[in-house]
């Protein structure tokens, strides 16, 4: 089985290029935002360790953590973002690795793990390829706008805060540019699949 590791900035469509790959060359997706959703769960792996980092003002009624709630306090915390991500982040990589290991035994041959930190975070250890995906900036504020309601002033400053051009072109394998057109969006990702031998 080969393991594509996809990464590009937030608003660049990463879900556009994941979904055709699914529907195309029966991939398996395996998301890390998804994924740390769900190690937060009652009775996962990090439930009990966020609840007693962050106390228990973060269970819902539902007994579920309260996402924004913890979002708001990391977002001017950068000690209690450090300690959340060394909650999660070990544990997600866990998950992946665990999904890749029975989809390889299942004989699956192509799996996409995609994360904005992934090159960060090191999952290219797992990774037979990293795909960088890029899009304009003008494009990727508009996205954001449009698609969560951000301002453009929050979508700069977000887009801002994550890795540069360079640092993500000088780590990828290859490059996917998604600027709206998707006829060629998917021509890239059939050359790359061909191109790098995939299948």
């Amino acid at each position: 089985m080969k393991t594509i590791g996809l990464t590009g900035g937030v608003g660049a469509g990463k879900s556009t290029i994941l979904d055709y790959m699914a529907s195309h060359f029966d991939a398996c997706i395996l998301e890390a935002d998804k994924i740390g959703h769900l190690v937060m769960e009652p009775g996962e792996p990090c439930y009990d360790k966020i609840v007693d980092l962050f106390g228990k003002d973060v269970i819902k009624n539902d007994k579920t953590i309260d996402r924004k709630r913890v979002s708001d306090v990391v977002f001017c915390n950068g000690e209690m973002l450090a300690a959340l991500n060394g909650i999660i982040h070990p544990a997600v990589k866990e998950y992946i690795c665990r999904c890749l290991n029975e989809e390889r035994r299942s004989g699956r041959q192509l799996a996409v793990v995609e994360a904005a930190l992934l090159l960060e975070d090191h999952y290219e250890v797992f990774c037979d390829e990293i795909w960088y995906v890029h899009t304009d900036e003008e494009i990727r504020i508009a996205r954001l706008t449009a698609s969560r309601g951000y301002t453009r002033e929050k979508a700069i400053s977000i887009i801002r805060s994550q890795a540069s051009e360079e640092f993500f072109r000088a780590h990828a394998d290859y490059v996917i540019e998604n600027n709206g057109d998707l006829r060629k969006t998917h021509e890239q990702i059939e050359e790359g699949v061909r191109q790098h031998e995939i299948l």
